[in-house]
């Protein structure tokens, strides 16, 4: 009997991560298709067999690329389960629809509180949204899984992520070091996001591909932003020409969120205005873009943050 023959090109996450340490998992899916002949050479598969059962097994590998995808790790309890359950893919959904990305560890990232779980809507909903309130509220964090899960989906093909290059109240001086070197300290927040939800070796392979872009507001200048999830965070420290330049960078297909603390402004210049405060109020009214004003309780930092917030906020209205 002729055997037909496939090869499925491995995309997006580390062969090793499927095949296992020293094979296992790929034995272990050689044991449960003893009808087929596969060979691995680094992110290539090709299997050997009947059409129909190819065609199971295609279907069936796909799902394994999109757990390891999703989860970072693939255990052999969940590897047959995706291979033995006909109704894997229906009931994975359903389970993880509040999960916005796992972790490296597994750890499920979600919208905790009422307004994180509305600038998820939001998101959903627009293709601009504004998200402002205090510091700790995860309005960041929340913007930066929601970027991964549309990168992991293939809703955008990158995710760029910028703030402007301010800084908080302090003159740094000369920092050594090339342009990365120098602006690395500004985007330090934006890397601990990143690194809490894409593996170490995949975080570097997608930023030397240019899928993960990370830079200083002033480098968006001039670029057309197609076909990518964009954050400006910190957007309280852009000027008015800045955030005008920033919001008409918008491509096809592109998704924004604009994250700040309007009561943490740190312009250079004494009473230049904050362009957060005023793109806020001149598009209020636009349709397809959304605001969420998130608040002391969507606080997810340590307990005395929410106090701290508080108290600061009684002193101004005191003043």
């Amino acid at each position: 009997m002729e055997l037909n023959e496939i090869v499925i090109e491995i995309e997006d996450v580390n062969p090793v991560d499927i095949y296992g340490e020293h094979n296992i998992n790929l034995e272990l899916i050689r044991s449960l298709y003893p009808k087929l002949k596969l060979i691995a050479r680094g992110g290539k598969l090709k299997v050997l067999g009947e059409e129909d059962l190819i065609i199971e097994f295609e279907r069936k590998f796909n799902q394994i690329v999109d757990y390891v995808s999703q989860y970072n790790h693939l255990p052999e309890t969940e590897l047959e389960r995706i291979i033995f359950d006909d109704d894997y893919e229906t009931k994975s959904r359903m389970l993880s629809e509040e999960v916005l990305v796992h972790g490296v560890s597994g750890r499920q990232i979600k919208a905790i509180t009422e307004n994180q779980k509305k600038l998820v809507d939001y998101s959903n909903k627009n293709d601009m949204v504004f998200a402002v309130g205090p510091a700790g509220t995860g309005k960041t964090y929340t913007s930066v899984a929601l970027a991964v899960r549309a990168l992991k989906n293939r809703q955008v093909r990158k995710i760029i992520l910028t703030r402007p290059a301010v800084e908080a109240g302090e003159n740094l001086g000369f920092l050594p070091g090339d342009m990365k070197d120098k602006l690395d300290p500004y985007m330090q927040p934006l890397y601990d996001a990143l690194r809490d939800m894409i593996p170490h070796e995949k975080l570097e392979m997608l930023i030397d591909k240019n899928i993960i872009q990370i830079a200083p507001l002033a480098f968006m200048r001039g670029r057309t932003l197609d076909n990518a999830f964009v954050i400006l965070d910190e957007a309280q420290n852009s000027t008015h020409g800045q955030m005008k330049m920033f919001l008409t960078r918008m491509g096809k297909s592109a998704k924004f969120i604009i994250t700040g603390d309007p009561g943490q402004v740190d312009l250079p210049k004494r009473g230049e205005k904050s362009g957060l405060k005023e793109a806020i109020v001149a598009l209020q009214n636009v349709k397809g873009i959304a605001t969420i004003h998130l608040d002391d309780k969507d606080v997810v930092r340590h307990r005395l943050v929410k106090k701290i917030i508080n108290a600061y906020k009684n002193l101004e209205d005191n003043v």
